[in-house]
């Protein structure tokens, strides 16, 4: 009989010698036969990694790590990862502890065959037809010289691997080659069944289909968690009556499992076979019933054919799940199996009596001064949850702006749920461990119940803590240790998919990749990983209900997550007082960045390859050059216009002050600049180098990077902190009260949380606003940048994706749309290309220039185009990798350049007496139209908070804010007044005198001092009012149920205090309040 591995003999001998080998061993000696197969894995790893020109690892080069390194250049599919482990880990039994099995050994051949199909496939021959698998005979001859001889071959290949040259073939090629052989792949029912049994093994079941199989006698036993194969039922369906697998914890069966070939479509077996058997347990298994479920006597059922889950597959892949204990219950799939552990807490969770226990939970804990003391919105936000998720939502995302208290708001809402009972255990998810610490340090500092905080009344696994058990309540963890856990796995056991009943995700907002949508033809030979961001696999790969948070919601954020079920928004919170406003921003243009940086024809510029650190000078340039402002520190090094307006920002700076400035570069190269450039400048008056510095995930290792941000959070040094992306999310530092942009930025989200590093209240240095200083047009840059703009699909298919998807249509209308795409990009491509490309392209398309190549393929069929394109491959591998990538290279500019203007952006208009006008405009238009509007002009004595509320938040859409109010009528007049919005809204519509607020409030409060003869105590309850109204506006009997004045007894008791005569008292002030000068007060 030939042997299954033949096909290998003449490109792989190896593979073939180690394959014939095996199947040699197969009957006579089963553990060389294991050990066989796992080195035929092993080696294909090897000649993977020198074929593709991949270094190993350069710590740990074990098989396994050498596995993870594929996986993340995406060269290892999913279902050839499972052929690997299973090769891999059945060899090391075999090794280290002398297993053998037959069995096995037969199963595992086929599989080791099914990857050596593959291999040729993808590193052989790309059009290798696969050859069906036939299972060796016993055979009685006398191997012994054969093998020996063998042995010796193998071992001489071996040493040759080393010197295999790398195939000069790209790594998208590959990728997408390897997963267009791994799509054509159909596992047989026995391999699936191994598969599956690795997989249940993995997060804790006891499973072997060759040995724990009920017709061998295994039997429910307590204390273990067993998956017995073949268990029999009483089918009412089925002549044969067999579950694949009955899942027993202890002596209690708790579910049935169907395995089927990778092409059936899972859900129609669960309807059918499964439901059959889990309500057909024979008479004498009934003591390990659970209990029933109308007709079912079995509570959960799964169906899989072992490949890993994809939407766009989604009947044929995945594990699907039912819960037959309710009879309204649909089936869905799972990304991964569940543990015992899980299964249990399934059955034990009552869902119904946990809603009601969460509904008469109090919240009189939320807002105790003494513990988390959270604002009214803060509970509203948790209240918006809570009811979603009792109305069966899956998924609820709050909108909250940044600086608005989300961490201690999550700290609220993880009590109640667990207190409650409502979830188990919570998976607080983040994506940067300096978020992660943040939250762990609120959770161990914030008192709650009995004096008592979170960390010290649930069991918290923090970042460094990799594992859960029973006792975890809650565990931190980042993205980027679960992308590990779950995508590039390669230990023993995974992550169950009922690990975790609730995920809180904070910053939502950054999983920016959506699952790009693609069409069945392109899912024949693009990575599905591609189409899958590794954000989303995380979020949803656990069997839980998700709430996110996000300051920015965008498409992809609502996409995943839903609407938000509440919105708190930065201009809201500003004008209830729970954020700092920013001023009008400061522009600054220069000689430079008004009129770019020019080189002529003929001139040489300096180059700096930012890969080999080198500075050459260019040929002489065969056109003009120019660079403007968007591309200052990223295409070309312009010092001196650094130096330039970081002299006129530095004027504004004081580096030993008690606010903070941060600065945003382009990158690590330009944020070293920025913190020179400074240093100098400030060196003439002795600040310390210690001021300044770098906050990047390059100023050191991970240690060095937490202590510097500890140190801007919490010392008086570093004051100006120079950063790239680090610090523009999550990191809480109130005392910023100066933004730099020293690049541009195009991504509305990046800006919104880049802006919310200053947007947070900090008494303690008296911030009243922040300054943005703007010396590259961010603000210009966004103008066109929609608020919700989706990521466009697709848009980084290369020539090569199309090139080799073209290669798998095969009807005329599939083939012409993937033309006209090809010629697209080309179109796209050749406005870009150097004269050297060009040449390039000529010489590969056979003489023609781009624009005659595109007419030519337009003037053939279909077929004939791409019989032509396919033959031009080498021309495609060129433009895919770009030819000679101009773009990589960076000029570096000696131009002089100085400031030419420094201004501040209001509103529409570019001048501040044209902001003030326009304010005045609208305050006479709609006088009579807006009620507090005509109520502050009229009777501002009678206005509400509520109202004034209304009209902030009216004016505040228009774009007209006090601080900005404040600043124009400064730069307009030369005096600074520090006027409130009533103030500013009389004198434009009424002519009254222009009175700074806390002038105004003084004035009022001598008035009324002088007017009545106070004791002494009635005396420090106005100065208690005085200061008051310096951070508040209006005054009534309602403010006197707020805050301190409520903690002290309220309206009755301060009224008492008065005599009786507060009300009266209350009204006289605020006639005085508005007794401004007006025509109408």
């Amino acid at each position: 009989m030939n042997s299954n591995f033949e096909f290998l003999q003449d490109k792989f001998p190896i593979l073939y010698q180690i394959g014939t080998l095996a199947e040699k061993y197969l009957y006579s000696d089963a553990n060389s036969c294991l050990i066989k197969l796992g080195m035929m894995g092993e080696t294909i790893v090897n000649m993977m990694l020198k074929l593709d020109g991949i270094d190993p690892p350069n710590i740990e080069n074990t098989h396994a790590n050498r596995i993870r390194v594929l996986k993340k250049e995406g060269l290892i599919p999913k279902n050839i990862d499972d052929i690997l482990y299973a090769l891999r880990v059945t060899r090391n039994d075999a090794i280290h502890q002398n297993f053998e099995d037959v069995e096995k050994c037969k199963t595992l051949i086929e599989m080791a065959h099914t990857l050596s199909v593959w291999f040729m496939q993808t590193y052989g021959e790309w059009d290798f037809n696969s050859v069906s698998f036939v299972l060796p005979s016993e055979e009685n001859d006398d191997y012994h010289s054969i093998i020996k001889e063998k042995e010796q071959l193998i071992q001489e290949l071996t040493h040759k691997i080393e010197s295999i040259p790398a195939q000069s073939v790209s790594g998208n090629a590959r990728r997408q080659q390897a997963n267009k052989a791994a799509s054509f792949i159909n596992l047989s029912e026995r391999e699936t069944r191994y598969i599956i049994d690795e997989q249940l093994r993995q997060v804790g079941w006891e499973a072997d289909t060759d040995n724990l199989k009920y017709s061998k006698g295994t039997r429910p036993q307590k204390g273990k968690n067993i998956a017995i194969a073949e268990w029999p039922t009483d089918s009412k369906i089925s002549s044969r009556g067999y579950a694949d697998y009955a899942l027993f914890v202890g002596e209690k069966i708790v579910a049935i499992i169907e395995a089927k070939k990778a092409i059936v479509d899972i859900p129609s077996v669960l309807d059918v076979q499964a439901k059959d058997y889990a309500q057909c347990v024979r008479e004498e298994h009934t003591p390990y019933i659970v209990s029933k479920w109308h007709v079912y006597q079995v509570p959960f059922i799964f169906a899989t054919n072992g490949r890993k889950y994809l939407e766009q597959y989604k009947e044929k892949s995945g594990i699907w799940f039912l819960d037959l204990r309710d009879e309204s219950n649909i089936a869905k799939p799972l990304r991964g199996w569940v543990s015992p552990q899980g299964i249990l807490e399934w059955l034990e969770k009552d869902i119904e009596a946990a809603n009601n226990d969460l509904m008469n939970t109090s919240k009189d804990l939320l807002t105790d001064k003494e513990g988390l003391n959270l604002r009214d919105y803060q509970v509203k936000a948790i209240g918006a949850v809570e009811d979603a998720i009792m109305k069966d939502a899956k998924t609820a995302l709050l909108s909250m702006a940044t600086g608005t208290g989300k961490t201690r708001t999550i700290l609220g809402m993880i009590y109640r749920f667990l207190k409650s009972g409502r979830f188990r255990r919570i998976l607080f998810l983040v994506d940067r461990t300096a978020l992660g610490e943040q939250a762990q340090d609120v959770f161990k500092e914030v008192k709650l119940e009995a004096v008592m905080t979170l960390d010290e009344i649930y069991n918290i696994k923090n970042l460094e803590d990799k594992d859960i058990d029973p006792e975890t309540k809650i565990q931190i963890a980042t993205v980027q240790s679960l992308v590990k856990r779950i995508m590039y796995n390669t230990g023993e056991t995974m992550p169950s998919v009922s690990d975790y009943d609730l995920i809180i995700v904070d910053e939502a907002h950054r999983g920016y990749i959506l699952d790009k949508e693609a069409g069945e033809d392109e899912l024949l030979y693009r990575n599905q990983d591609d189409f899958v961001s590794k954000y989303r696999t995380v979020i949803e790969y656990f069997d839980a209900v998700k709430v996110a948070l996000t300051a920015t919601p965008a498409l992809h954020t609502s996409e995943i997550f839903g609407k938000p079920v509440f919105e708190y928004s930065y201009r809201r919170a500003v004008v209830e007082g729970y954020l700092i406003d920013h001023d009008a921003p400061h522009n600054l243009t220069t000689k430079l960045s008004d009129e770019g940086i020019i080189y002529e024809k003929g001139d040489v510029v300096p180059v700096y390859d930012p890969a080999t650190g080198e500075i050459t000078n260019s040929a002489e340039l065969e056109d003009e050059l120019k660079f403007d402002v968007e591309q200052f520190n990223r295409r070309v090094i312009t010092p001196n216009f650094n130096r330039t307006v970081l002299e006129e920002i530095a004027n504004d700076i004081n580096p030993t002050g008690r606010g903070k400035t941060l600065i945003y570069a382009v990158d690590d190269n330009h944020a070293d600049m920025i913190v020179n450039i400074l240093r100098e400048i400030y060196e003439p008056f002795d600040i310390s180098n210690n001021a300044i510095v770098k906050i990047t995930g390059k100023s050191g290792d991970r240690k060095r990077v937490m202590e510097l941000i500890r140190a801007y959070k919490n010392e008086q040094y570093p004051n100006i902190a120079v950063t790239v992306d680090l610090l523009t999310t999550g990191i809480d530092v109130p005392e910023i009260t100066t933004l730099v942009f020293m690049r541009r930025v195009k991504s509305r989200i990046l800006y919104e949380q880049m802006l919310g590093r200053a947007t947070r209240l900090c008494d303690k240095i008296g911030k009243t606003h922040f300054e943005i200083y703007d010396p590259v047009g961010v603000y210009e840059s966004l103008q066109d940048v929609s608020t919700m703009k989706p990521v466009v699909a697709n848009a980084n298919a290369t020539f090569v994706d199309l090139i080799k998807g073209l290669e798998t249509l095969d009807t005329d209308e599939k083939v012409q749309n993937q033309i006209d795409m090809i010629v697209s990009k080309i179109r796209r491509k050749q406005k870009r290309m150097s004269e050297r490309d060009k040449e390039q392209f000529e010489y590969l398309s056979g003489g023609k220039n781009p624009l005659e190549f595109i007419a030519h393929i337009k003037s053939l069929s279909p077929n004939e185009s791409k019989n032509v394109l396919l033959s031009k491959q080498e021309l495609f591998y060129m433009l895919n990798e770009g030819g000679i990538d101009a773009r990589r290279a960076v000029v570096i500019s000696d131009k002089e350049d100085k400031l030419l203007t420094h201004t501040r952006g209001y509103g529409k208009g570019q001048k501040p007496q044209d902001y003030l006008e326009e304010f005045k405009a609208f305050i006479i238009e709609n006088a009579e139209k807006i009620e507090a509007l005509k109520l502050v002009c009229t009777r501002p004595a009678d206005l509400t908070r509520a109202a004034l509320k209304s009209l902030r938040l009216e004016l505040d859409s228009k774009g007209f804010t006090e601080t900005q109010l404040n600043s124009a009528w400064k730069e307009t007049t030369n005096q600074y007044i520090a006027a409130d919005i009533i103030s500013f809204i009389r004198s434009q519509a009424v002519g009254s005198d222009l009175l700074g607020h806390e002038e105004r409030i003084q004035r009022a409060v001598t008035k009324l001092k002088l007017a009545h003869n106070f004791s002494k105590m009635e005396l420090d309850w106005l100065e208690r009012i005085e200061k008051f109204l310096l951070t508040e506006t209006v005054l009534s009997e309602e403010t006197f149920n707020l805050g301190a004045f409520r903690d002290f007894g309220g309206y009755t008791r301060i009224d008492k205090l008065f005599k009786n005569k507060l009300k009266d008292y209350i009204i006289e002030l605020n006639q005085y309040l508005y007794d401004d000068g007006g025509k109408v007060a």
